[in-house]
């Protein structure tokens, strides 16, 4: 249970003055739900408004706010601008410019011979003042006196200053908590009560210490929770599995294992040797062998008499996993299913019965293979693909489900620049494959150009022509999911118009078998091209697909465009990303593009992602189902983080963890911070 004091937080945006149904939705919009959301939701810069008593030459190019009188008013026919002349207390005259809208809003906006209170920037034109689209025009008993004022991230229907009137009333709702960090490290750099460090950071964007402040204690609860999280599996019973080899020596692997996939699986079968269950992170770059090593770590289960699980984000990629263990195991009496949402009626029923008497071994689904109905005989390892996707509840969740604590190998094809490890799996041991398998080839990487790609087209063309499968990836548009949508509609239209009826199309807003049955096709080689927007699940396999091109490429992450390039290079023939780029770059996606071009290291990539990503989102784009930070920065985090897990490391092994006065604190942090699934751990675990 969350404590009584921090309810006025989690209370509802609606419970802010003038937050009806109309402003929720602009709000929600930008994933502000709650009160605690929008005290969260930081500016990003600021706007300083020069209080002005009379209009100046000198200020032009300044942002001024001053009193004025509209004297009269003129719209031009057809598209011009709206006019309304305006004077100072001097009578010096400026105009103010509107366009768009309808020519009468001006004149309820500023009616004649009434002062009103203007914001905006003041310009010359020829020898005449002017300020096209004031920021604000406001009657003088709510007139803004001008200073330093918050810039905010916005959605349609939301202005700054709304936004800022919005964060003062959710900054009154935040009560003051006792402090949580060590004494003597707030003395040292000086930091504000949290609670202080919140208000000033509203009222002042370039206040650096209260914002360092503010993303020290996220990732403080952070790393707390995760130590607790890691206290109570490692003090939870679980049982050792030693597996006699018998399962494994009767497997025909496609190849020798590498030095790398040869180490892990060391670890590994040391970690199940242990009755302290396995916390275990396997990070792997896209085709470095995760799965065969995985495929291992279930057989030493099965071996020592347990059930493994392994649990795939998507059905696509469940059955997949389904397909190739089942190849790989043939022979072998292991007996594996598959359990997805999908699944229903006999075979489903089949499917428990066997879990639960424990003639199923081995066990391959999505979210469904922890529902309450699945009860498993004796599982003794679970399996999580793709890692990012499964937050710690889940985590925690799937566990449970067996009497003692089970064996977690998670792996993820995302590569982690080492500071993301610590900050989103401190609580594991990791594993890193940093060497391919033989025979994967290196795929080549070119950047070409917006005007360029009837020059592409042709290429797929002759691609097509020898054979070959592509994948085609549209653009992220940033409006909406509907332009997405729209861009690879498009994109599939234009190439069927060239093609023909080899061009298949997928995208987020399609139904399960609907998508299955698109790339089932693909998969089979009865279509050529798949059209995707960037819904191309991580991992899907089609070793004869090796052209994978992306259109406006600069507007990708670079761990987001490692994953999509990743969908080549599957099989022994050679393999091409063309990566199709606007025409005017920034600096940073310049850096992006020539970095892909000069590496296929998934490790390198990740680190400079980081580097050049600034504050944007870590890891691509904000992953479900894991917490994401909202107030740190990337550039705070390689700092701040091993700082955190020091302070954290302290207060659980010198300052009586949870129970002590500053754990009681701390305690208040982990519930602000949505952490708490470390308290919750305590009391059950």
């Amino acid at each position: 249970m969350r404590p009584d004091i921090l309810n006025p937080l989690f209370a509802e945006v609606t419970a802010l003055k003038g937050v009806g149904p109309q402003l929720a939705k602009p709000l929600e919009r930008l994933g502000l739900s709650r009160v605690v959301d929008v005290a969260f939701h930081l500016p990003t810069g600021f706007i300083d408004r020069v209080a002005r008593d009379e209009l100046d030459m000198a200020d032009a190019g300044r942002t001024i706010a001053i009193t004025l009188t509209a004297v009269d008013y003129r719209s031009s026919n057809g598209r011009g601008p709206s006019r309304v002349r305006a004077v100072d207390a001097k009578g010096n005259y400026v105009s103010l410019l509107y366009f768009g809208g309808h020519p009468g809003w001006a004149k309820k906006l500023l009616p004649t011979g009434e002062q009103r209170r203007v914001s905006g920037k003041l310009e010359m034109y020829g020898d005449e003042l002017q300020m096209v689209h004031p920021d604000y025009v406001l009657p003088m008993e709510e007139a803004e006196p001008g200073g330093r004022e918050a810039i905010y991230p916005l959605s349609e229907g939301m202005t700054s200053r709304r936004m800022g009137q919005l964060t003062a009333q959710a900054v009154e709702r935040a009560p003051d908590l006792p402090e949580w960090i060590e004494p003597g490290l707030l003395a040292k750099h000086g930091w504000p009560g949290w609670r202080e460090a919140l208000a000033r950071v509203h009222a002042d964007p370039a206040d650096t210490v209260a914002r360092t402040r503010l993303a020290y204690d996220e990732l403080f609860a952070n790393q707390l929770a995760l130590m607790l999280v890691r206290q109570s599996s490692r003090g939870r019973r679980g049982r050792a599995l030693a597996g006699d080899g018998r399962l494994r020596d009767m497997l025909r692997l496609p190849y020798q294992l590498t030095g790398a996939q040869a180490r892990t699986v060391r670890e590994i079968e040391g970690d199940l040797e242990q009755a302290q269950p396995m916390l275990r992170l396997l990070q792997g770059d896209v085709g470095a062998g995760k799965t065969l090593v995985a495929a291992l770590a279930m057989l030493v289960a099965v071996e020592a008499g347990a059930q493994a699980a392994l649990l795939a984000p998507t059905e696509i990629l469940a059955r997949q996993h389904y397909e190739s263990l089942r190849k790989l195991f043939a022979g072998l009496p292991v007996e594996i299913a598959v359990l997805t949402g999908r699944d229903k009626g006999r075979p489903r029923e089949a499917t428990l019965m066997g879990l639960a008497d424990g003639s199923i071994n081995i066990l391959i689904g999505t979210h469904a293979i922890f529902q309450e109905a699945v009860a498993y005989k004796d599982l003794g390892l679970v399996v999580v693909d793709e890692q990012h996707r499964f937050g710690v509840a889940q985590r925690m969740m799937l566990q449970a489900k067996a009497q003692t604590a089970p064996h977690l190998l998670a792996m993820t094809a995302t590569p982690i620049p080492r500071t993301l490890t610590l900050a989103n799996y401190g609580e594991m041991d990791v594993s890193r494959l940093d060497e391919m398998p033989p025979g994967r080839q290196p795929i080549e990487t070119r950047v070409i150009s917006q005007d360029r790609l009837s020059d592409v087209v042709d290429a797929l063309g002759r691609h097509l022509s020898d054979g070959g499968q592509a994948y085609w990836v549209c653009p992220l548009v940033e409006e909406s999911a509907k332009s997405d949508l729209a861009a690879a509609e498009d994109r599939a239209a234009t190439l069927q118009a060239r093609f023909g009826e080899r061009i298949g199309l997928v995208h987020g807003r399609m139904k399960g078998p609907e998508k299955d049955a698109v790339m089932a096709a693909f998969s089979s080689g009865a279509l050529s091209v798949l059209v995707a927007t960037t819904v191309i699940e991580v991992g899907v396999d089609v070793p004869n697909a090796t052209l994978i091109v992306i259109e406006h490429a600069d507007r990708f992450g670079l761990a987001q465009l490692h994953q999509l390039r990743g969908r080549v290079g599957r099989g022994t023939g050679k393999s091409n990303c063309l990566l199709v780029r606007s025409g005017a770059l920034g600096e940073t996606a310049r850096a992006r593009l020539a970095l892909m071009r000069e590496t296929n290291d998934g490790f390198r990539i990740a680190e400079e992602d980081l580097k050049l990503r600034g504050s944007g989102e870590l890891l691509g784009t904000r992953q479900s189902g894991e917490e994401g930070f909202r107030l740190v920065d990337p550039e705070m985090l390689g700092e701040l983080l091993p700082v955190a897990h020091d302070d954290a490391r302290l207060l659980i092994d010198r300052d009586g963890g949870l129970d002590g006065p500053r754990g009681t604190a701390a305690r208040l942090a982990l519930y602000l911070f949505e952490r708490d699934a470390g308290v919750a751990l305590l009391r059950s675990g």
